[in-house]
């Protein structure tokens, strides 16, 4: 066993700045969510808190913050898309994460067969509808069941790591036996 965690005096505090620069040290993948509003017009946002839920039935969850000005255009949507983006994709992600209405100015997209939108070259993506939401301190968690889904571009993942983007990489040690 080894020896017990210690921390200098006041390391342990939890504020904000460093809860988010702990958590931060987690990698995470990049989402776009997208539909179109109640006016026909492209709307979406992306996210780093996607993550499956259950295989049966097929449910995924992201959060969106209180202060979202997209997600309520997203929320009554039939269908959501979600699209995992690419490294490739980072003006996208960029785009996406911005504030104001027009963020699909120049973007490449396209309807799913349900009529969600997905983001062109995109390396997977699904369609989904909104089951649930659950208030969590700043946040929301919205909770999708998957009606459809695909892959697309053969493109490493965009990746988030302490507040950049960046890309994968495979382990040089890893075999794909294992998996």
């Amino acid at each position: 066993m080894s020896e017990p965690l210690t921390a200098p005096a006041g390391a342990g505090a939890v504020t904000p700045e460093r809860f988010r620069q702990v958590l931060g040290a987690f990698g995470t993948g990049v989402a776009a969510v997208a539909a179109l509003d109640a006016e026909g017009r492209p709307a979406g946002l992306a996210v780093s808190s996607f993550t499956s839920v259950s295989l049966q039935p097929p449910l995924v969850s992201f959060c969106v913050a209180d202060t979202s000005s997209s997600w309520p255009r997203l929320r009554d949507a039939g269908r959501l898309g979600i699209s995992v983006l690419g490294d490739h994709q980072l003006p996208v992600c960029r785009q996406l994460a911005a504030k104001g209405p027009d963020k699909f100015r120049g973007v490449d997209w396209r309807p799913s067969p349900g009529g969600a939108l997905l983001v062109g070259g995109a390396i997977s993506w699904l369609e989904c509808s909104r089951q649930d939401e659950y208030p969590a301190g700043d946040h929301v968690i919205v909770l999708c069941r998957v009606h459809r889904l695909g892959t697309g571009e053969a493109e490493p993942p965009l990746l988030f790591h302490r507040g950049r983007p960046g890309t994968f990489r495979a382990h040089p040690v890893a075999d794909r036996s294992d998996s």
